[in-house]
């Protein structure tokens, strides 16, 4: 028997993804459309055994071929012509969602209309008839609970006993068709011919509801309007979200992160590396392969896993945040202060993403409704703290401020958010100048996360961050360790005599006035390039810090000696600040390449940013002195 093949649409926010989540548990892929840098997410099911595959298109308001996610959806549904199409509507929203539902219908698309978020609707106090909407559509409709296992295992029951082409467009939505068919011929104006169609589809949609919604029970104000008087409030929303991401760094980096991050540092760096030690020794091995493997290798792979459970701690905490609907509501609060800097608050959303990694942050910036907004947002991106770089700030804090390193790195994120925005207003008068962007938002009622999807998307999101340690990072570590134990008379046991020393020592001139201008300092900021976390398995190698990882008094203090040699307290801050600033790696300068389609932006990404974290690091150092510290 064949495999079922499915495919689900919707608007964003109507629990699409989340069905996807629960239909395919693990058994998703997850990589990009042909040509174009959309997430694509495959999964696979099996009922009464039969084999489904299940793609979850990108959310989308409707499929004009506007924007690379309607391109998808529509070539995707008419191109591919799966053997189900399954329109997601959120039901408490229901007349928003009815737009793309005719657009599909008018694409002679047969569908399977899901009501989801059913008990959403019966909270409000709405009540929706089923088989009224299928009789006047004509289509089958199911109503659906997303995270709930029955909802689920209804949904495949009638994946694998639904046959698609036995269903027919009603007579309304066949005289519908032709209505809109007629516009198309008779109006010349493409605009005007819009307009109409728009209008016509409204008129249908107010009919359709008029019969099939009740709203006679619904409350005068819901739960989600009495929170939002305090969370989205004009007076009191900053500080609340200032707030809630300080919160979400006291659980990273005090509470939950940090004590598990301690413990796989020994785990990792001290016993490990002691076992690898002795066995290689005892086996004979070649002193220079046990060199690359504890010294290189071990040293730099492991400084840099240390940090996996502060990066799933930050990406899990933003998920859970995204899963209650807050994260669309700092878009709305961000607004005001988004449009002193040139753009809207949808432009926060990007940067929101550039929390976990600038690539995805990056190609995001793509949902923007205009090529102004777009273009500033992949440029003041790259200024944000991503996953990536969080380490950096989480050794350096943890080691020059161990009572404050909390407070550290967060003022790190501030800085970077503050710069983000100051730098789009400088790009936004001189750079890129246009007129003012619209701003359209939908907020989503606030819900209790779906734990399987919040899990789900940690996982996918902190993945990243583990496959660079074994692939960008375990090649970075060998190349470091190779360049700081050889020179052109061959291997040294001096590594002040190293390649690496000679590199990082002509880099180095450029910090004279930022107080880090030692040779590995500067070592580290050309590794820092290719990607942040080599900064920390740099330092790994260099100052050999993976023997002294236990998080002890002790090790602490021999850490700071380690890195005393090259910083003091201010100099490590003005280090951090510079790292937190300073060029995308060489990943994100691809994809703002891809992105922009011209190399100018790639290097004027690497350059003006680079410029902007020298001038910034030089004076905090200054600052700092000239303050006494």
């Amino acid at each position: 028997m064949s495999t079922l093949s499915v495919a689900l649409t919707g608007n964003p926010n109507t629990g699409k993804s989340t069905i996807f989540n629960e239909l395919t548990g693990i058994r998703q892929k997850i990589g990009n459309w042909p040509g174009v840098t959309v997430d694509k997410k495959t999964g696979y099911a099996k009922y009464d055994n039969r084999a489904i595959s299940i793609v979850d298109l990108p959310g989308t308001y409707s499929i004009n071929a506007r924007s690379p996610e309607e391109q998808i959806v529509i070539d995707y549904l008419l191109n591919e012509r799966p053997d189900i199409v399954v329109d997601v509507i959120d039901s408490s929203n229901i007349e928003r969602n009815l737009f793309l539902t005719l657009q599909l219908l008018e694409h002679h698309i047969p569908i399977l209309i899901d009501l989801n978020m059913m008990d959403e609707a019966n909270k409000r106090g709405l009540k929706i008839s089923t088989n009224k909407l299928s009789e006047i559509i004509g289509m089958p409709v199911v109503e659906t609970v997303g995270r709930s296992n029955k909802s689920i295992k209804k949904l495949l029951s009638i994946f694998t006993s639904t046959v698609m082409h036995n269903y027919k467009n009603s007579e309304l939505i066949d005289n519908h068709i032709a209505a809109v068919e007629k516009i198309k011929q008779d109006q010349l104006d493409p605009d005007k011919c819009e307009e109409q169609i728009i209008a016509l589809r409204y008129n249908l949609i107010d009919t359709i509801i008029a019969q099939i919604v009740d709203t006679s029970n619904v409350a005068s104000s819901s739960v989600t309007e009495k929170i939002d008087r305090v969370l989205a409030n004009g007076f009191i929303a900053l500080p609340i979200l200032l707030l809630m991401l300080y919160g979400v760094f006291e659980i990273t980096f005090t509470w939950i992160g940090q004590p598990i991050a301690d413990e796989l540092d020994f785990l990792l760096n001290t016993w490990f590396s002691g076992v690898a030690a002795n066995t290689l020794a005892s086996i004979g091995v070649a002193s220079w392969l046990q060199s690359l493997i504890v010294d290189g290798i071990i040293a730099g792979v492991g400084s840099v896993l240390t940090f996996v459970p502060l990066i799933f701690t930050l990406f899990f905490c933003l998920s859970f945040l995204d899963g209650t609907g807050y994260m669309a509501r700092v878009a709305f609060v961000m607004d005001p202060v988004m449009r002193r800097a040139g753009l809207t608050g949808k432009g926060v959303m990007p940067l929101i993403m550039g929390f976990g990694c600038g690539v995805p942050a990056i190609m995001g910036a793509r949902a923007l409704d205009s090529e102004k907004d777009r273009m500033i947002s992949i440029l003041v991106t790259p200024f944000l703290t991503c996953g990536a770089k969080l380490p950096v700030m989480a050794l350096f804090a943890a080691v020059f401020f161990p009572n404050n390193a909390s407070n550290i790195v967060f003022s790190m994120y501030i800085i970077g958010i503050v710069m983000a925005i100051a730098m789009a207003k400088v790009l936004n008068v001189t750079t890129f100048k246009d007129k003012q962007s619209t701003f359209l938002l939908e907020l989503p009622p606030y819900r209790i996360p779906d734990m399987k999807t919040v899990f789900l998307e940690t996982w996918d999101k902190g993945k990243g961050y583990l496959v660079k340690a074994g692939t960008i990072i375990f090649a970075m570590s060998v190349l470091i360790w190779f360049l700081s134990n050889y020179n052109m008379s061959g291997p040294t046991d001096e590594m002040t005599q190293s390649f690496l020393a000679y590199l990082g020592a002509g880099v180095s001139h450029l910090f004279a006035l930022q107080g880090f201008d030692s040779w590995q300092a500067g070592s580290a900021v050309i590794t820092g390039v290719v990607a942040k976390e080599a900064v920390i398995s740099t330092m790994g190698i260099l100052y050999n810090i993976g023997d002294v990882a236990d998080d002890t008094a002790a090790a602490a203090n021999q850490m700071m000696t380690a890195l005393g040699g090259s910083f003091t307290a201010l100099s490590a801050f003005s280090f951090m600040v510079f790292t937190q600033l300073y060029s995308p790696c060489v990943t994100a300068l691809g994809t703002i390449k891809k992105e922009t389609g011209k190399w100018k932006w790639m290097l004027f990404a690497f350059a003006y940013t680079s410029l902007v974290a020298w001038f910034i690091s030089l004076i905090v150092y200054q600052a700092g002195r000239l303050l006494g510290f």
